[in-house]
């Protein structure tokens, strides 16, 4: 059967389910995919966390080395976010240089973990002006079946969680743990009509690509978001997507911290 065939048999099936007020897997519209997550799995990264969403798997792995700081920050340390969408994930990636879909995920992922403070910069600091610890988040997406950037957004802080900074290895006296501040959860939601669908599947992305992602810290602050397709989202549609999201990254991070701890 013709690709185009396909595509548009799934938007019909979604469609009609949610006119019935049900999703195609059987979940509620504010309900995760069931959540695993692994840990320091990369022996060699500084840390390194293995993240299952549904389906959709991503790889992260955390690299540490000294560098030069920013001249506007001179006494803190760096973070740097990337994202490989590599063909073999999905088969709407393409081979070659960061597509808009790759740097569009680096940013948010990025902002989430800057904005909460996640990690304490000022820790990274070897010699203010000269020296400070960077910080290289590598995301590599394995299997996409829907909310890369979620478990992307999860991957990347169970790694940070993980990693050590190498300080031996460059002679800068004994390895310590990454310096944690906070645990920032980002949650995507898809928005059809007056209706919003929390985590949606590849299935569901195929009505469309209008989503909304909300990055919440452990305070219930919203610290980022991130608006994705051309639509109006009215006042009321966007206060109950918010409170979705800070109800829903409470159970996430409770659910990451008891994994991380048990790894």
């Amino acid at each position: 059967m013709p690709e185009d065939i396909l595509v548009d048999i799934k938007k019909d099936y979604v469609l009609s389910k949610l006119r019935d007020n049900e999703r195609i897997d059987g979940r509620k519209f504010d309900e995760f995919r069931k959540v695993e997550i692994k840990t320091g799995i990369i022996e060699k990264a500084e840390g390194s966390a293995l993240v299952k969403l549904g389906n959709t798997q991503v790889l992260v792995g955390i690299k540490m080395q000294p560098g030069e700081p920013f001249p506007d920050t001179p006494d803190k340390g760096i973070i740097i976010v990337n994202a490989e969408l590599v063909p073999l994930a999905s088969p709407t990636f393409e081979p070659g240089p960061p597509d808009e879909i790759s740097i569009e995920l680096a940013r948010v992922v990025d902002r989430g973990i800057r904005e909460s403070e996640a990690v304490d910069l000022s820790k990274l600091c070897i010699e203010a002006g000269k020296n400070v610890w960077m910080v290289f988040v590598d995301i590599h997406a394995l299997d996409d079946d829907g909310n890369l950037l979620d478990a992307s957004a999860i991957a990347s802080i169970a790694a940070l969680m993980n990693t050590k900074v190498p300080a031996s290895r460059f002679g800068l006296g004994g390895d310590f743990e990454l310096p944690i501040n906070d645990v920032p959860i980002s949650v995507t939601s898809l928005v059809v009509g007056d209706k919003f669908l929390v985590d949606p599947s590849r299935d569901e992305l195929s009505i469309g690509n209008t989503t909304l992602t909300v990055t919440v810290d452990r305070d219930d602050n919203i610290v980022a978001m991130q608006k994705s397709g051309d639509y109006l989202l009215s006042e009321s549609l966007l206060d109950q997507i918010v409170e979705a999201s800070i109800r829903v990254s409470r159970k996430i991070r409770e659910n990451l911290l008891s994994q991380v701890s048990k790894c």
